[in-house]
């Protein structure tokens, strides 16, 4: 726990960068395990999170799919009609196209989240890592009936990281987010996503809610394994994302978002200039 200029306290975590690597054979052999358990972890922590999030995808790619079944017919009239005009006929196909477009990317982005294997860090931006995946997310938030609002800073240092992983910390936000406003009145509730440069010079992306904030004896808690605040919880979500955090050097946080709310962050080192 420590307090910023402002006087604001924060809880971080994570601050210490890779596992240390070195040793003997024998005991690089040893950590290996944990790896692989990180590993399976992170892929049983990513789809739980995909299959809360199956409703309002499926909400989404039931809008491409009613709207390709409307152009069908409506080229079937179309054809059925003396005199049919080919524009007409090519603009309805045009649309299909796109809609059918439209519902494979969405497919193609629960692919990518939904893979198995790490993929390789290299240079990114975070604001292009939010964008990937703002689709989804809204579908979720739009579900809940909760906007969603983007802050994303111009001009943002690069950090090198595994994507996938990454975007995996920001939808737990989200779900975070989701699952503490559920409460709120209908109309009331407000999630905004923002990225920034901290005074260290580290990229910071938070996810910042107007709900009931944490209370103060879970501050200390929120990012163990199996702490939940909710009845079926499973307290990986956050873990996960501390663990993640964690491997990219970076460190995960909250502070409280006045006069009430919460703010979940992530910070990551930036990209070395050369």
């Amino acid at each position: 726990m420590k307090a910023d200029s402002n006087g604001q306290l924060h809880h971080d975590v994570g601050m210490s960068a890779e596992p240390p690597h070195g040793g003997s054979g024998g005991d690089r052999e040893k950590q290996q395990p944990p790896a692989a358990l990180h590993g399976r972890l992170l892929q049983v922590s990513r789809m739980a999170t995909i299959g809360e999030m199956a409703a309002g995808v499926a909400h989404e790619l039931n809008q491409p799919l009613t709207a390709i079944a409307n152009y069908a017919q409506a080229c079937s009239r179309l054809l059925a009609r003396p005199g049919a005009d080919p524009a007409e006929l090519r603009q309805a196909l045009a649309e299909i196209t796109g809609q059918a477009t439209r519902a494979a990317d969405i497919v193609r982005r629960l692919r990518a989240l939904a893979r198995n294997q790490q993929s390789e860090r290299v240079p990114a931006s975070v604001n292009a890592l939010v964008r990937e995946i703002i689709d989804l997310l809204e579908s979720d938030t739009r579900l809940h009936g909760v906007p969603l609002s983007l802050e994303l800073a111009d001009g943002l240092p690069l950090v090198v990281v595994d994507g996938g992983q990454i975007q995996h910390v920001v939808m737990n936000f989200v779900r975070n987010s989701l699952e503490a406003l559920a409460a709120q009145p209908s109309g009331e509730s407000r999630l905004l996503i923002r990225t920034s440069v901290t005074t260290q010079h580290d990229v910071e992306l938070a996810v910042i809610d107007n709900g009931p904030g944490l209370a103060p004896d879970a501050l200390g808690h929120v990012f163990d394994p199996f702490f939940s605040t909710k009845e079926s919880g499973t307290g990986m979500g956050l873990a996960i994302s501390n663990t993640i955090a964690r491997l990219h050097g970076g460190s995960v946080g909250y502070r409280p978002n006045p006069p009430t709310g919460a703010c979940f962050y992530l910070h990551l080192p930036s990209q070395p200039t050369p």
